[in-house]
């Protein structure tokens, strides 16, 4: 894209995102003028005007201090501004309905106003402030898995998360968690498809701890990852030896043969943010001939779930992530209709590959989770 492109788009989206906040502002506004009258309208302006456009702030030059509070403001008024416009325009929909059948007498009371304000903002309150307790929730997931054939010589248990998305807000707090659950359950391996970081690397704000944490999972063949859209840019190489001092084996496009048992591949993702250094995705026909023994049961490490078709008989298991299952509802609805599969273990039919698509063991921008959960999956594959 060009950059008249580029500056055309971004002044679209700003118009639209200015536009929906306008929308919220001047409703919120009228309704709180009904319980305090003598409300300060410049001084809401200015405080609405800074909340929302924090996101856009946190891309200037700041301070570290400051850049970290506006990105944990930003953060959470994704999630704000997603509910407060969901259910104005539900409120909103519902009064123009009434009005027209003719329910809500014209002009309108009052009293039907504050209700309606009411009960927009005890909504979008339940809706945020459930979504952040259940973000800091991790729950499992189990999966049982056939292979084709009798060429796997004995069961594996295997560990699949993705999106952790480490620099994200409260990112970090889950590592912890995250390693002693996935200990508890004594994996043969654990596999993660991608979105380990959240496209900067800086922005991690204790690599060192986070290494510490992570080398201490315990599994019996190792922990291997693929690299996710968010997993590229310009510190690409520092998120390289993060993994490598994780003790993460990372495949690019590459394979590893498990204790000759069945072959692992990692893909790289086909949409990175900002790039791999150089690297470019690999036509999945090119890795599956430079594999010695095809014949042992061959699982992928795929992050973004799409294009499905690419994979024949010859793969076994495709794991992937990316989805993050709409993360907050309704953007489940959107995920369900943009990929084949967004969620769950998925076989189109007997001679295609087995998927399994999980929603992530962390969140990406706003800290809340309404509708999908952090997870761990475990999958017993066996004959």
């Amino acid at each position: 894209m060009t950059k008249i492109g580029v500056i055309f788009a971004f002044i679209i989206i700003i118009s639209i995102y200015g536009s929906a906040n306008y929308y919220i502002a001047r409703r919120i506004f009228k309704w709180l003028k009904l319980i305090f009258p003598y409300m300060n309208p410049k001084l809401y302006v200015g405080i609405y005007i800074f909340i929302a456009f924090s996101m856009i702030l946190g891309f200037l030059p700041l301070p570290s201090v400051i850049e970290n509070v506006i990105s944990w403001i930003a953060a959470y008024w994704m999630g704000v501004f997603a509910y407060l416009l969901l259910f104005i325009f539900m409120a909103n929909l519902i009064l123009l309905i009434g009005r027209l059948m003719k329910i809500i007498p014209h002009p309108m009371p009052r009293s039907i106003h504050f209700y309606a304000g009411l009960g927009v903002l005890l909504l979008s309150t339940s809706f945020v402030g459930y979504g952040i307790y259940n973000a800091n929730q991790i729950k499992h997931v189990s999966y049982d898995v056939q292979m084709k054939g009798n060429h796997l010589s004995e069961d594996i248990k295997m560990i699949l998360i993705s999106d952790l998305h480490l620099g994200a807000v409260n990112s970090e707090k889950r590592i912890e968690s995250i390693v002693e659950e996935i200990n508890n359950l004594e994996p043969d391996i654990v596999t993660i498809a991608g979105d380990l970081f959240n496209d900067d690397y800086k922005a991690i704000r204790n690599p060192e701890k986070a290494i510490d944490l992570l080398k201490n999972i315990k599994t019996k063949y190792g922990v291997y990852a693929s690299l996710g859209n968010h997993d590229g840019g310009g510190t690409f190489d520092e998120m390289v030896r993060f993994l490598e001092k994780s003790n993460i084996t990372l495949l690019n496009d590459e394979h590893v043969i498990i204790d000759d048992k069945f072959i692992l591949i990692g893909r790289l993702d086909p949409s990175p943010i900002g790039g791999f250094g150089g690297l470019q995705r690999k036509d999945i026909t090119d890795i599956l001939t430079s594999i010695d023994d095809i014949n042992l049961p061959i699982i992928v490490m795929d992050h973004t779930p799409s294009k499905l078709e690419l994979y024949d008989e010859n793969i076994d298991l495709i794991l992937s992530g990316h989805t993050h299952r709409g993360q907050i509802f309704p953007g489940n609805l959107i995920t369900n209709a943009i990929f084949e599969v967004d969620y769950g273990h998925y076989q189109k039919d007997a001679n295609s590959p087995q998927v399994i698509v999980t929603s992530g063991v962390g969140t990406w921008g706003m800290p809340m989770r309404v509708g999908s959960n952090n997870e761990i999956v475990s999958i017993h594959i066996h004959n």
